[in-house]
């Protein structure tokens, strides 16, 4: 019997994704546990298994489609099973964009009424009224509708890789003289370009009258080819498209503002050496999340959320750690991080991290995060200042760790020294209690005997 493949709800916030890419093609035999299909939320790749054994009668969502969950995907069934009419679903559209507003129709300007002759031995006139204000100008007219183009236009458009909508008509269609004149008016005909290249700009769809050569006397060559393919617009993937949003979102509504301090890592870097002689090891960025963990305890308003109106402290202290990945940046979470101890937040750090980079994160495993930290110590950075994640209220930037001359008891000595740096929102963290924070974290780090007592 013919059966519905929907489109998982992969998490609790998820109402969209997109298709990535189909496993398989229609006709294709199936069993439990095949991948079908990727799917791409705003964080990652996932790969959607079948729960059913049989055939692909019927691919009803395309790749590349951003659709509701548990949208039909496919339908599968016996092979050559004529599938119900009423199971079959169009393939998702994109909407039609609203027809544009008409214009307001041009208000006639009144005309200025006649200045009466002064009288002599009268009193001075009374000033003139204020002018009325001027109307607006109506908006400058749509463009024309396109003309049509003779499919004798076309092709010859085609075989000398122009496009043709950017070809004006002497009539009321585009013809092929009109192509020939616009070719000649661009002097497209003085130009040269390698047999190569050539090739490759028809293969690519690159137009020619863009390219500029950079060959001998102005030859176009498969180099300048290659750079015109390169420049083309990219359009964003999901995560990218969901980052810029959200992050433009952050800094046009919250009102940030930063507190930079440095921290002596000296005592800890030692710490860890001894540490890893014993065969622990526990990288720095998991003394930085339990440091901050314990610190938000004390803080409990940079651990908040604020919608503007009213501000929300969290009772879970859960820290999501940025990571970077090929095509964007994804936040898993560390839940309850006050309550765990070292050991456990290294594991489940490098699971976590290892999980994205293999774009096999949960929806699940980046949801509840109510602090984050922007760990780039890695990348040889002085300091830097992170936007806040929608839904807190500050985040830590963590800088690289550098051999720095400093004043200790009077004498100039080599430590090592990290900036962090704390965005905090405004709306509800005042610069006090940012500062307050941040030397909390500061202190936590520089305390030996803090780590002493949970090794």
């Amino acid at each position: 019997m013919a059966t519905k493949i929907p489109v998982p709800k992969l998490g609790q916030s998820e109402e969209t994704v997109t298709i990535a890419s189909w496993q398989v093609k229609e006709g294709d035999a199936i069993k439990k546990g095949d991948v079908l299909f990727q799917v791409e939320t705003d964080k990652a790749v996932l790969d959607v298994e079948s729960q059913f054994e049989g055939t692909i009668l019927k691919i009803v969502t395309p790749a590349g489609v951003e659709v509701p969950v548990m949208t039909t995907a496919a339908i599968i069934g016996a092979p050559g099973e004529e599938i119900p009419a009423e199971m079959l679903a169009a393939a998702p559209k994109a909407a039609p964009a609203p027809a544009p507003a008409p214009a307001p129709a041009p208000v006639a300007k009144p005309a200025p009424a006649a200045k009466p002759a002064p009288t002599a031995g009268a009193a001075p006139a009374a000033p003139p009224p204020a002018p009325a204000p001027r109307p607006t100008p109506p908006p400058p007219p749509a463009p024309a509708a396109k003309k049509p183009v003779s499919p004798r236009a076309k092709k010859f458009a085609s075989d000398y890789l122009v496009n043709v909508e950017k070809i004006p008509a002497a009539g009321t269609r585009v013809t092929e003289q009109d192509v020939r004149n616009y070719l000649e008016s661009t002097g497209y005909f003085d130009r040269k370009i390698t047999p190569v290249a050539l090739n490759l700009a028809k293969e690519s769809g690159v137009e020619m009258v863009e390219l500029e050569g950079s060959g001998d006397n102005g030859r176009i060559t498969v180099e300048d080819v290659r750079a015109a393919i390169a420049e083309r617009p990219q359009l964003f993937n999901t995560m990218r498209r969901v980052i810029a949003d959200r992050l433009t979102q952050s800094k046009q509504t919250i009102p940030h503002f930063y507190v930079t301090v440095a921290i002596d890592l000296s005592g800890l870097m030692a710490k860890r050496k001894a540490l890893k002689a014993e065969g622990i090891n526990l990288s720095v960025n998991v003394f930085v999340i339990k440091a901050v963990a314990l610190a938000l305890r004390d803080f409990p308003m940079v651990n908040s959320f604020c919608d503007g109106r009213s501000v929300s402290c969290r009772s879970k202290i859960n820290i999501g750690m940025a990571v970077s990945v090929d095509n964007g940046l994804v936040v898993p979470v560390i839940r309850n991080a006050d309550r765990k101890s070292l050991d456990e937040i290294q594991a489940e750090s490098a699971e976590l991290a290892e999980k994205a980079r293999a774009g096999k994160l949960s929806p699940d495993d980046m949801k509840g995060g109510t602090f984050t930290i922007s760990n780039m110590g890695m990348m040889n950075v002085e300091s830097f200042g992170a936007i806040i994640n929608p839904g807190e209220s500050a985040i830590l930037a963590v800088a690289s760790s550098v051999p720095t001359p400093v004043v200790r008891d009077g004498e100039i000595v080599v430590r090592d020294i990290m900036k962090v740096t704390v965005s905090a929102d405004h709306r509800v963290v005042d610069g006090a209690m940012a500062a307050a924070f941040a030397n909390a974290v500061r202190v936590n780090l520089e305390n030996t005997a803090l780590w002493d007592s949970m090794i």
